[in-house]
């Protein structure tokens, strides 16, 4: 199931937010948040998946968490970006609920460029999905690691997988090992390129971060892949690694197979 996109009214004292289907701007147009699903997790807790569309097709915005980037109720902070990419991004983050969570609703409300969007999320069972295991293929998300032995991150992003240390200006070098099942569906058409694309991003920081390359090869044997990223401020900064198999972004609307993984570094004047 393709996670769906709704947006709600506008309060009056803002403008109405773009809808979906108007054509994409470079800037000036609204980000909304896309709820792509639910699933449980081995220790019985219950899981949101979450994305978002920024309707422009250049613009990048950062919005820090508070009253334009907030999640009600029990936030405004339950880990969502204020670090917003161009277009669609996919299962940038979870959201961790008890088992009771019943039917509750989260809403997470984004204003940008004076547009506002609300979404509510909550268990509806049509929204339960699988993004550790395509269910027709078998297929399964890629295996990243920091080390080449180390813990593996596969899936939807869990908590800070990884943390660095860097100081403004100083290029961090960025390593990590990614591999993955390499199950292909017959029944769709070979994507070109690379099986296997792994893309960096900021995910929150207080200033700009720049990378040598964003999206690395990795490696044909031992998946290593290498880049480095430059902060143009001091201060505690999370990045995100995607690493993508030959289903792409938003794994054709199955919500899978994709992993996200986030990093903390803490960087020095």
């Amino acid at each position: 199931m393709a996670g769906a996109l709704v947006v709600c009214s506008a309060v009056p004292s803002v403008a109405r937010a773009q809808l979906p289907l108007e054509p994409m701007r470079e800037s000036g147009q609204s980000i909304t948040a896309a709820y792509e699903g639910w699933f449980r997790n081995a220790d019985g807790t219950v899981s949101l998946l979450v994305g978002y569309f920024n309707r422009n097709s250049k613009e990048t915005l950062d919005i820090p968490v508070g009253p334009n980037n907030r999640l009600e109720p029990g936030g405004p902070d339950m880990g969502q970006p204020t670090h917003f990419l161009p277009r669609r991004n996919w299962g940038v983050f979870q959201i961790v609920l008890p088992a009771d969570f019943g039917d509750q609703k989260l809403t997470w409300t984004i204003v940008a460029n004076n547009q506002i969007t609300e979404i509510s999320m909550g268990l509806d069972p049509l929204w339960e999905v699988r993004p550790d295991r395509e269910a027709t293929m078998g297929n399964t998300p890629p295996a990243i690691r920091f080390e080449p032995d180390g813990p593996v991150a596969q899936g939807p992003p869990s908590g800070i997988v990884h943390e660095y240390t860097a100081s403004v200006s100083a290029p961090l070098p960025l390593t990590v090992w990614a591999t993955d099942d390499n199950i292909v569906d017959s029944n769709r058409r070979p994507l070109e390129g690379p099986p296997l694309r792994l893309f960096w991003s900021k995910y929150r920081g207080p200033g700009d971060v720049t990378f040598a390359d964003p999206r690395p090869l990795p490696a044909e044997q031992s998946g290593k892949a290498t880049t480095t990223a430059t902060f143009g401020a001091s201060g505690e900064y999370l990045l995100r690694v995607q690493g993508n198999d030959v289903t792409r972004d938003g794994g054709g609307g199955s919500q899978c197979c994709w992993t996200n993984a986030h990093v903390r570094v803490t960087v020095t004047p």
